[in-house]
């Protein structure tokens, strides 16, 4: 598959960190921002490369060359083939696509230069290639969900609504957003837009939104636009603690589980309302602190009051919106959930009868954790399960995960605290050691 990346812009607000060069030539680590992307695709395979430049052109086209020249920093060959489109006049982020047209005849990656990631294209092409959609968009939730544009999709993985940071959003909402990352069809070029300025999502995506053509992929690696001088510091940290590289889903991953009621909202019974719903202080500070390391942050959660007939899925839904808002305003994320709709005891009144079994998802059973292994390649054993019951710490000692309970019972797990907001105490130096 080729790939475009889009590097024309003049990177306004990130001047005051270097103003000399192109923004996808300030150093991340001991190398460019987009040499850092170039390797990741090369690695991959993906080696067909057209680069649009514009604003001190000549600084990118002197380093890369077509691709086959020596890095100055690595010693070695880029080992791609590079071509460029140079924007002689500006034609907002998406207007050269249409100059390339000829060049790209079937469907290819998008990339913007701006950012730092690190993530497995071949599970982005598949799940495009499964929806068989005229784009799919790269996502994942943000530390800053409440400026940023939202995704709002399908349990199918379509689209239904993009809404932009300016327009009216649900008062609770999923968190997850655009990354900046793209697979296109060559038909969505093919129109005869080149003499104008055209933006991607304003003129290109967002039109597909709610037509079943556009699909979005959400994974948890590593993606962070270097936009500002703050996103840029963050980005540099990332690299060099090394959680970019970790965060690519080829590697085995690591997670932190919890458990929901009584771990991150206060314990209210049987919940069947957003209203219900109250953070436990402390809550949203710690989960910003495991974001930031190589762990990924996942709800795992028994769920009978689907089975019982009390809420449906979609109202289930919506009191985890409402979660993900509250943890999304403190700069923390969720990065998936699971959770058990069954209950093997039946006998109450609009009880759904097709999920009174008894099943292999519900704690203490460690279905659940299985199935986020199978999905983000999780190695369990260098995981932690923290929950506040018994059911919670046996899932987790079913399968080799580290184990903590909020509570004075012994359940035999291997720690003790009052409260989620301690974990970070005793957690920190063990993941610092690691490192």
């Amino acid at each position: 598959m080729k790939c475009v990346i889009m590097a024309g812009g003049k990177g306004t607000r990130i001047s005051s960190v270097r103003s000399d060069i192109p923004k996808p030539m300030i150093k991340v680590g001991d190398k460019p921002v987009l040499e850092h992307i170039i390797n990741c695709l090369g690695r991959q395979g993906i080696k067909d490369i057209i680069i649009t430049v514009g604003h001190l052109r000549d600084i990118i086209m002197n380093y890369f060359g077509n691709g086959d020249i020596i890095s100055p920093v690595t010693q070695k060959n880029f080992g791609v083939s590079i071509k460029y489109y140079q924007e002689l006049e500006p034609l907002g982020n998406a207007g050269a696509l249409f100059f390339l047209k000829h060049e790209l005849t079937e469907d290819f990656l998008l990339i913007n230069a701006d950012m730092l990631f690190d993530v497995d294209f071949s599970r982005f092409i598949n799940y495009h290639l499964t929806h068989k959609a005229l784009a799919t968009i790269f996502t994942h939730p943000n530390n800053h969900p409440y400026d940023s544009g939202l995704i709002i999709a399908n349990k199918y993985g379509y689209v239904d609504q993009w809404l932009t940071k300016e327009e009216e959003r649900p008062q609770y909402y999923k968190n997850q957003v655009n990354a900046g990352l793209h697979i296109l069809s060559a038909d969505l070029i093919q129109g005869n837009g080149c003499k104008r300025k055209i933006d991607l999502d304003r003129d290109i995506l967002r039109p597909l939104a709610g037509s079943g053509q556009l699909s979005a992929y959400k994974s948890p690696e590593y993606i962070q636009d270097m936009g500002t001088p703050e996103r840029y510091r963050q980005v540099c940290v990332a690299w060099e603690n090394g959680v970019a590289r970790k965060k690519n889903l080829q590697n085995k991953q690591k997670a932190v589980f919890l458990d929901r009621d009584g771990t991150i909202n206060r314990y209210a019974g049987y919940i069947k309302s957003p209203d219900d719903i109250q953070l436990i202080e402390g809550v949203a500070e710690t989960i910003k602190k495991i974001n930031q390391t190589e762990f990924l942050v996942i709800v795992v959660t028994n769920q009978p009051v689907i089975a019982r007939g009390d809420i449906t899925e979609r109202e289930l839904a919506e009191i985890h919106n409402k979660i993900e808002t509250e943890l999304g305003n403190e700069g923390a994320y969720i990065n998936d959930w699971f959770y058990c709709p069954h209950h093997p005891d039946g006998g109450y009144e609009g009880e759904v009868a097709c999920l009174k079994i008894d099943c292999t998802c519900r704690k203490p059973k460690p279905g659940m954790l299985l199935a986020a292994a199978e999905k983000y390649n999780i190695d369990l054993t260098e995981s932690w399960m923290i929950g506040d019951s018994k059911s919670d710490i046996l899932a987790g000692k079913a399968v080799n995960c580290k184990t903590v309970l909020i509570g004075k019972e012994n359940f035999g797990q291997d720690f003790s605290l009052n409260r989620f907001s301690d974990f970070w105490d005793i957690w920190e130096p063990s993941i610092r050691m690691c490192r």
